[in-house]
């Protein structure tokens, strides 16, 4: 990777030209008391041939096992021509495109990618990223509340959504003051939209609804959508881009036929579209919603004109960002834009179209299945929720779900998948398994045979 070194003389001569004396200076506005010496946890740095050596024994550590693990994070088919594409000098070094004359390029890239996602959505419109899923929801639900301008200030969120998408709103939304009701779920592994309305939740701005949830179940959407739109809220969609290639799109949620119908935001994460599993990330964020709210969406959003001749060009059209000095009145201050990851997506989803996406997901859904009929024909294993899924199953099994995982990492090699006692104490017995079009048959019954030997 490029690099300029600056040598003593070169940082000296700097600092004279700006009438400094020392680098220190230029951080003098930061109270002595904020200040450290030294981060004592941190190591000596290393030069760069000691630095490529860590990174691959890092790498080698993790190893090539077979993954059964969802949980948000998603083991698909990564084209080779996505990523070579994508490393190539424009791309890989573009980011922020406000001189449009000289990034059209990127430009056209985002606007593509917005269209795919409301075509995928539904929705009128489509930002050019978020930082992550988990933020993505936390601007979705900050956005609800600019659009409700006066009420009750109050979200409800299933338990059934992934739980780090749960704590970043905890740590997000009780800052702005506004509440976080949180809705159990039901013994079939979804949240009960009949008994729901049964109960008095009081007033609120926003519900939240995954699809799927994170114990890979759906979600009843419909009954939630005209649920919420009755009481006069918003609703959110949570969504897994990919399962929308076989799922109702959250724009024609619900059964109403009035202009009301249909999720008004959609958030998500868009790793499952060309991002690689890089030991935790990065990811990139969806945002879309109805036009009528587009005017409170965070990010920035591109638009196709024509210039003076009439030739076609593109321009950002939208920039709710914090760096047009707005500071606490900004739309978002955490609207980071994952271009580069953005540029995977849009790539993938380009050479799958929709016929190809809709044979991604139908082939995990497949092999989901095919899986859950060999595990629980093994003594003690069940499934432990009735309700349909995509390509995540929960299972039930004779002991906890910890030990199954460190067994079958340790003697098979195999990451079994997602203990779900971590996030949920009840269910220290329950395993999230997931199984994508990576695997084959003999994937599944390796797995299988694993289990069986580890439960025996």
């Amino acid at each position: 990777m490029p690099f300029i070194p600056h040598s003593e003389a070169d940082v000296a001569a700097m600092l004279k030209a700006i009438g400094a004396s020392q680098i220190e200076d230029l951080f003098d506005e930061i109270p002595a008391a904020l200040k450290i010496d030294e981060l004592k946890a941190v190591p000596p740095g290393l030069n760069e041939m000691e630095i490529t050596r860590l990174m691959k024994e890092r790498a080698a550590q993790d190893g090539t096992p077979l993954n059964f693990c969802g949980a948000g994070a998603y083991e698909h088919h990564i084209p080779a021509a996505v990523w070579a594409i994508v490393s190539r000098g424009e791309f890989y070094s573009a980011y922020t495109p406000y001189q449009a004359e000289a990034s059209q390029g990127t430009l056209q890239l985002i606007y593509e990618y917005q269209t795919m996602m409301t075509r995928l959505t539904g929705m009128d419109v489509s930002n050019a990223s978020m930082y992550d899923g988990a933020t993505s929801l936390a601007e979705a639900a900050l956005m609800a509340e600019r659009c409700a301008k006066k009420g009750p200030r109050r979200v409800l969120v299933p338990k059934s959504v992934h739980p780090a998408y749960r704590k970043t709103l905890h740590t997000i939304l009780p800052l702005q003051n506004i509440e976080i009701v949180e809705l159990d779920v039901g013994a079939d592994g979804g949240i009960d939209a009949a008994a729901l309305a049964k109960q008095d939740v009081g007033p609120f701005t926003a519900l939240v609804v995954p699809q799927p949830n994170f114990f890979g179940a759906l979600e009843d959407v419909d009954a939630l959508t005209d649920w919420a739109h009755a009481k006069g809220a918003l609703v959110i969609g949570v969504v897994n881009p990919l399962s929308l290639a076989v799922l109702k799109p959250p724009r024609e949620w619900g059964g109403s036929s009035d202009s009301k119908r249909g999720a008004d935001i959609v958030c998500g994460d868009g790793q499952p579209f060309g991002v690689p599993l890089s030991s935790g990330g990065p990811y990139f964020g969806i945002l879309a919603c109805k036009q009528e709210f587009v005017r409170q969406m965070p990010g920035r959003i591109v638009g196709r004109t024509t210039d003076l001749d009439g030739k076609e060009g593109f321009a950002l059209t939208l920039q709710a960002r914090e760096q047009h000095i707005r500071r606490a009145k900004a739309t978002s201050n955490i609207c980071t834009n994952q271009g580069l990851l953005v540029t995977a997506a849009t790539i993938t989803m380009a050479m799958l179209g929709p016929e190809g996406a809709s044979r991604v997901a139908n082939a995990s859904m497949h092999n989901t299945r095919a899986l859950r009929d060999l595990l629980v024909a093994i003594p003690g294993v069940r499934q432990l929720y009735s309700r349909p899924f995509f390509h995540e199953v929960a299972l039930e099994l004779p002991r906890p779900a910890h030990e199954v995982i460190e067994r079958l990492a340790k003697d098979d090699d195999i990451v079994a998948g997602f203990a779900l006692g971590d996030e949920y104490a009840q269910l220290g017995n329950a395993l999230l398994v997931c199984a994508t079009e990576t695997k084959t048959a003999a994937d599944l019954d390796r797995f299988a045979q694993a289990l069986r030997r580890a439960l025996s």
